[in-house]
């Protein structure tokens, strides 16, 4: 049997991962020398298994963007329930001015959303869903409050241990 080191697991780990650019904005700044440019990038990590991560960073160069987004997407990774292949259930979440509407859908239905939304739930694995975004196009907003919305998924054994019932 071969054993693998910590360096092969996390490389093995990392190619698992899919990494997808969601946003990227160019910022100038003008100095007494012309323009002097910088980016921000917003990066989603995701392994199609109900685990899903985003990352938001700076950088003066969009490869460190890119790059510095990832690791922070990848140390944000979580998992959320999922039941067959859709949420447990509906739910409604606001952040700031984004409000995400995510309801289940039969199967075979497939996902039924906008672009960041979308890209959300087809990295974590969630295969029929509809959702809606209502309100905000700010694109940091909507992944939050689609976030938030996952954070919020409970399957029906969490619910019937908080009701107490057997």
């Amino acid at each position: 049997m071969a054993k693998f080191s910590d360096s092969q697991k996390k490389d093995k780990e990392k190619s698992d991962l899919n990494e997808k650019v969601l946003y990227i904005n160019r910022c100038s700044k003008v100095v007494k020398g012309g323009r002097k440019f910088s980016f921000s990038a917003l990066i989603l990590v995701g392994d199609g298994k109900g685990r899903v991560g985003y990352g938001f960073a700076k950088a003066n160069e969009l490869t460190d963007a890119i790059r510095k987004g990832g690791e922070s997407a990848r140390k944000s990774m979580k998992s959320y329930p999922m039941d067959k292949t859709t949420i447990p259930h509906e739910v409604l979440v606001s952040w700031d001015g984004a409000t995400v509407l995510l309801k289940p859908a039969p199967e075979g239905t497939g996902v039924v959303a906008g672009s960041k939304v979308r890209a959300i739930l087809e990295m974590a694995g969630i295969k029929d869903v509809m959702a809606k975004n209502l309100g905000a196009s700010n694109p940091l907003n909507q992944v939050k409050a689609t976030f938030k919305a996952l954070e919020e998924l409970r399957t029906k054994e969490q619910i019937r241990e908080l009701r107490g019932v057997a």
